[in-house]
């Protein structure tokens, strides 16, 4: 009993990094995931959420239908997602409006030691796998460049909206919130959770459920009989998102939000010479954002340094 209790407390600090990592635009839950331990298991209890799980509801088997989608696990990251998102959405809006620069060092550090880790998953090295390698790259990379859309705000776009950011929720390297920003939806969304907006928030939830069941068939297809060009792919995302989360930034173009207020919308990475030049009454902060770099860097060697004693 202890033992179980134990277990669902890390599974839910596990689903609390997902949800931290899913507020930060650039960041993706499923990287998260993937480093903890947990990917594979939760691709394949939320694929179990199927019409044999359905039938089983129906038929009045509750107690079947939920152990057979591994329910216990599955609410204890979801859980732990949205503990997350509801308690520190204003904490990671402010750290990322005053202390930019240093959330993206960390988890620049904390990506690049995620793409070595993946990377070595790979199981089979060839021609393909290099090219899938770069194409997910490629993809991940004109991602972070890409010029935000503007969409209406209307109930059908937020849940067609909460159905494309779940799929990248899920994609290591891929960020759901980026998502969101691309299509003109982050601030309206993460505005709903601060106001505790129920419909704008319901219709999302939708959307998010639906986007999340249908992709995770595919994520588990492809990883059962294309393992290591899938892998590939993922790695290639990953590192192509490390220009979303380079500290050193220059705007390049911006827009009026809502409140009126000047956000920026693109931005391209410079040197931490040329952000100063820029900004002459910036500091590039060289020494920190390293020493957040390492720290984030070592943070992924050291959860799984902690998973290779347990096993042990």
């Amino acid at each position: 009993m202890k033992e179980k209790i134990t277990s669902g407390f890390f599974i839910l600090l596990r689903g609390m990094g997902m949800g931290v990592a899913d507020i930060i635009p650039g960041v993706s839950g499923g990287t998260i995931a993937f480093i903890t331990g947990i990917y594979q298991k939760l691709v394949e209890s939320i694929k179990s959420i199927n019409y044999d799980f359905i039938k089983l509801v129906l038929k009045g088997k509750i107690r079947n239908a939920w152990f057979s989608i591994n329910g216990n696990f599955l609410l204890t990251v979801f859980t732990g997602i949205l503990l997350s998102v509801f308690s520190l959405a204003r904490l990671i809006s402010w750290l990322l409006e005053h202390h930019q620069m240093l959330v993206w060092a960390f988890f620049f550090g904390l990506i690049v030691a995620s793409a070595i880790y993946i990377g070595k998953k790979i199981e089979k090295w060839s021609i393909f796998t290099i090219m899938f390698l770069f194409v997910g790259t490629a993809f991940s990379y004109y991602i972070t460049i890409a010029t935000p859309a503007t969409t209406p705000d209307t109930l059908l776009n937020v849940f067609l909206s909460g159905c494309i950011a779940i799929c990248a929720m899920i994609l290591p390297g891929i960020s759901g919130s980026f998502i969101l920003l691309l299509i003109g939806k982050y601030e309206y969304v993460l505005n709903a959770v601060r106001d505790l907006n129920a419909e704008v928030l319901g219709v999302f939830a939708l959307g998010c459920v639906i986007g999340i069941i249908l992709f995770s068939n595919v994520i588990s297809w492809l990883l059962k009989k294309y393992y290591s060009l899938t892998m590939a792919t993922l790695t290639g995302l990953m590192i192509g998102a490390l220009n979303k989360l380079w500290p050193w930034k220059k705007v390049v173009e911006t827009t009026i939000n809502r409140h009126g207020e000047e956000i920026s919308v693109v931005e391209k990475s410079i040197t931490p010479q040329q952000f100063q030049q820029i900004c002459e009454s910036n500091d590039p902060m060289i020494a920190q954002v390293i020493l957040l770099m390492i720290a984030g860097f070592g943070l992924i060697f050291f959860v799984n340094f902690l998973a290779s004693l347990k096993k042990n």
